[in-house]
């Protein structure tokens, strides 16, 4: 009973750490709610009136989710800056409320230097955000100046309160952080093997079904590969650790994606395109003819299931001799003498299988420590003495300087400018509105412009905005209606309510806007103000301020979404071209460089892109073909960084593993790839650039052969095949961004 009860436990400890990486979610609400909930608890004690109570709640609300540094030491002081400002900034707005030209025109500054604050980092984000989100609060109140005493302790006892959670009650250390950032990684690369479970054993008619969970599935794992090299070095304690900790979590990455390409590649009838595991709503390949052999079948069937067993209970400390027979047989796969008798297709996913094995193997010993070795086969003993090697060869790297854009070309400028102009617009159409609640239309203005750098991204988000709140109010009426007059009722619905919106904000902006929506109907009602036209009201000022925030962006220095994204697809294919040459160059024999930090850099890149293409790929845009054009171009890059990511962390191996050695021919077969991305990101600079993009032999045809070599001279085949899916996939890219493509040459 006492091991099953550990295994529903720990199942469930699994899909929980997959499903909120970190538990940042997780953490970010019950510190709000806790924070909410303390300030509310010592406020009834001290007998505080409702309006106190809503502003307590309030604050503590803000000067919760206001601060993002990870460190304990930087938040305490960004929450120790924080209170000065927002008491200034309640005392202002209560100074302030009376007179409306001047309150309106300070609020204006107050929101240029709140976002232009961004150039400072999360400290000066941060403060900003405290500083509009109180002066909001007193207009919300209807502060006063003789209440001003009062609304002040209220706030302190919220910033107090906040501490409290953020430091004793729920506190979360970087090094916390990224345990369970690589507890996730493991969850989610057991739910990625299983997803590739499946589509070994899915019919023809299931094969699309499957194959979206292996894209979903290696989506996930590369986002919280991201998440964990985003706090490596806030949450390890040395470089040397963030980079060993990098490498190997890159390693299980790769090996995971390529056991899924493999695995498709088994599946079908003629060798699957990598594109296809990145590119949303692509069909699956046809199931190949005949079927994979029933024998043959069921091995992998339990092998796949042993890879999942060795990635669940790697860190579980469990390590007894049936896991270590698990891991022999697996690693053993590395070795061509104990491959089973298979197609070649098949044997290829075995080998994969050994590859993911291996990868776990260091991953483990990177994460836990050294590990008892008595039960090692001959394969296993080889494999940890690959990985000490590799180990002991890891170095540090300096970091490049990032050139900084200056005057209103810097981004954090140019977002001021543009939010305060639309806060403007938003003054005035609020005010024709409702003289009354017209900052409603301010704060959605300011909300649309947060994390977005391009009119495009503001216009979804305004419209996501916009549809949560229409919707909330619905909620709002109801819940409003439910409630009544029952104050502690309704507090506990808003505490509920928070975090909600806090748990679902990174997954959906228009969840988000719901809850909150939904929760400012109550406090409408414990302020005695609901009505059915008030909450239609903040529909019309929600959609109001979304506007002026469009307008703003479209007229006042703006970035057009075509610009955004073609700067940043230039900043991919020039990362992209950094990291091939740089593998390409030190697997032909030249000086190492940090591959891994620049892969890592190639992938941000992407993400970014990924990013900026949503206004281009949303469902509701009219413009389909450009969707999915865009879908395409974000789909091609991602193989091609994947393709790259495994170059460079094979370059890697060189000065260790003993099956990988330089081979000089390597950087003329790859300089057409090269040249081929410095095209294209040419063409994306200057539509008038006439270069054309090269085409010709293949990679492996261009290195030759000399007599009495094996199969091409001393590198491996699978560096020659990812050069080889490079090239084409960088070729194909040509297509859909309009670069022209030569003849092949004869």
């Amino acid at each position: 009973m006492r091991a099953a009860g550990r295994s529903v436990r720990t199942r469930l400890r699994n899909r929980i750490a997959a499903s909120d990486p970190g538990l940042l979610r997780l953490t970010a609400g019950l510190r709000t709610v806790g924070a909410i909930a303390l300030t509310l608890a010592v406020l009834s004690l001290l007998r505080a009136d409702v309006h106190h109570l809503v502003a307590g709640a309030m604050a503590a609300m803000v000067a919760t989710f206001a601060i993002r540094e990870k460190q304990l030491g930087a938040q305490a002081v960004t929450l120790a800056l924080g209170l000065p400002v927002a008491l200034a900034s309640v005392s202002l707005g209560a100074v302030l409320n009376a007179r409306l030209l001047v309150g309106d025109v300070f609020f204006v500054v107050l929101i240029f230097c709140a976002v232009y604050g961004r150039r400072f980092g999360d400290r000066g984000t941060a403060l900003g955000l405290i500083g509009f989100q109180v002066y909001f609060l007193s207009l919300f109140v209807g502060a006063t100046v003789s209440a001003l005493p009062v609304l002040c302790g209220a706030i302190a006892l919220a910033f107090a309160s906040s501490a409290v959670m953020r430091f004793a009650v729920v506190p979360a250390t970087p090094a916390g952080v990224l345990l369970r950032l690589r507890m996730a990684f493991r969850a989610r690369l057991a739910q990625l093997v299983s997803a590739q479970l499946d589509l070994l054993d899915a019919g023809a008619d299931e094969m699309d079904k499957a194959l979206d969970a292996v894209r979903e599935g290696t989506a996930r794992l590369h986002e919280t590969a991201m998440m964990i090299q985003a706090r490596l070095e806030e949450g390890t304690p040395d470089e040397s650790v963030a980079r060993l900790v990098q490498r190997r979590i890159a390693d299980a990455e790769i090996a995971a994606e390529r056991l899924g390409l493999l695995l498709l590649s088994a599946r079908s009838a003629e060798r699957a395109d990598t594109l296809t595991l990145h590119l949303p709503g692509a069909p699956a390949p046809s199931v190949g003819q005949p079927a994979l052999p029933d024998e043959a079948t069921a091995t992998l069937r339990r092998d796949l299931r042993a890879l999942r067993t060795l990635v669940l209970r790697a860190g579980s400390g469990d390590a007894g001799t049936a896991l270590a027979h698990v891991r022999n047989r697996l690693l053993g796969y590395r070795d061509e003498e104990n491959l089973p008798p298979a197609p070649s297709a098949v044997q290829d996913v075995f080998r994969g299988i050994g590859e993911a094995a291996r990868a776990v193997l260091g991953l483990r010993i990177a994460l836990d420590g050294p590990q008892d070795e008595s039960d090692d086969s001959p394969a296993t003993a080889r494999s940890r003495e690959e990985l000490d090697a590799e180990d002991a060869a890891i170095d540090g790297g300096e970091e490049a300087a990032q050139d900084e854009q200056t005057g209103l070309r810097r981004p954090t400028t140019r977002a001021a400018v543009q939010v305060a102009v639309g806060s403007t617009l938003a003054i005035v159409g609020g005010e024709l509105l409702s003289t009354q609640r017209w900052y409603w239309a301010v704060l959605t203005c300011w909300i649309v412009f947060l994390n977005t750098a391009s009119t495009g991204e503001i216009l979804v988000k305004g419209y996501r905005r916009l549809l949560g709140t229409v919707f909330g109010v619905v909620a709002g009426i109801v819940l409003a209606g439910l409630v009544g007059q029952h104050t502690w009722t309704a507090f506990a619905l808003v505490l509920v309510l928070i975090f909600a919106m806090f748990y679902v904000a990174p997954l959906s902006y228009t969840l988000m806007s719901f809850f909150v929506t939904a929760m400012l109907g109550l406090l409408y009602t414990l302020l005695h103000t609901y009505s059915l036209d008030v909450l239609v009201l903040r529909v019309e000022e929600t959609a109001l301020g979304a506007a002026c925030g469009v307008v703003a962006a479209a007229l006042v220095l703006p970035v057009r979404t075509d610009r955004r994204t073609n700067e940043l697809l230039g900043t991919v294919l020039d990362r992209l071209a950094a990291v091939t040459e740089a593998a390409v160059g030190q697997l032909s024999g030249g000086p190492a460089d940090d591959l891994l930090d620049q892969a890592r850099d190639l992938d941000q890149a992407l993400a970014d892109l990924r990013a900026a293409t949503q206004p281009l790929t949303h469902p509701v845009t009219p413009l389909r073909a450009r969707r999915h054009t865009a879908r395409y171009v974000v789909a091609l890059l991602e193989t091609c960084a994947y393709h790259a990511r495994t170059l460079a962390a094979t370059a890697e191996l060189l000065p260790t593993h003993p099956s990988i050695a330089a081979d000089p021919r390597l950087r003329g077969a790859a300089g057409r790839t090269v040249r081929n991305i410095g095209t294209i990101a040419a063409r994306v600079a200057d539509e008038h650039a006439g270069a054309e993009v090269e085409t010709g032999p293949s990679i492996a045809s261009l290195l030759g052969s000399d007599a009495g070599t094996p199969r091409y001279g001393r590198i491996t085949d699978r560096v020659l095949r990812h050069l080889e899916r490079l090239d084409e996939a960088v070729v194909g890219l040509a297509r859909p961004l309009g670069v022209p493509v030569a003849a092949p040459r004869k």
